[in-house]
């Protein structure tokens, strides 16, 4: 009896593990206003995507507000940090994602957003992340060819989510979010730099 225990307790152990997957880690991404990051982002969370987060990351200062982020006071951008499963995504997929959405040639923020808050960067973790990246951003300046990418690549820094009303904005509020996306411009700019 004690030994049949001990064998269903191992097979269940084996089978919770090996659909689990690995361990999760973490992706930070800049592009602009996070209400449109997490849409791409979200659309992958059946493939390997486990959580999309809007927040803030890079500044200063020890706490990070969207009155002082969206001021331009905190030093901070807005950002997406992306939980994902190395084993069913890569990160150079979640790269892929990212460059699509936003415009690598604009280096004073975003569509309709300007400043530092709305600058678009990758941020990494480790080397082999920072070298993915540059390597990415390589394979990017070769599709746009005769202009400069301005992309930041950015060692990682304190990520704070934010504010529990900004979280899948895009859901909590459709009309008001598409009426903030078609007038900041952000699909005509896309599809004018991707040629998409």
């Amino acid at each position: 009896m004690n030994k049949l225990f001990h064998t269903f307790l191992f097979i269940t152990l084996i089978s919770f593990g090996s659909s689990y997957g690995a361990t999760p880690k973490k992706a930070v991404f800049a592009g602009g206003c996070f209400w449109c990051m997490e849409p791409p982002f979200d659309a992958h969370l059946k493939k390997g995507v486990i959580n999309v987060l809007s927040g803030y990351s890079g500044g200063k200062k020890e706490t990070a507000t969207y009155p002082q982020v969206s001021e331009g006071l905190s030093g901070h951008r807005e950002v997406i940090e992306v939980e994902y499963d190395p084993e069913k995504i890569s990160y150079a997929k979640l790269l892929e994602i990212f460059w699509a959405n936003i415009d690598p040639l604009d280096g004073q923020g975003q569509f309709c957003d300007k400043g530092e808050q709305y600058q678009s960067a990758v941020y990494y973790n480790n080397e082999q992340e920072k070298v993915l990246i540059e390597n990415s951003l390589k394979e990017i300046q070769k599709k746009l060819p005769g202009k400069t990418v301005k992309t930041l690549v950015l060692p990682a820094s304190t990520f704070y989510p934010a504010e529990d009303y900004h979280q899948d904005y895009y859901t909590k509020n459709p009309v008001r979010y598409k009426f903030y996306r078609y007038n900041c411009g952000r699909d005509q700019r896309l599809k004018e730099v991707w040629k998409k």
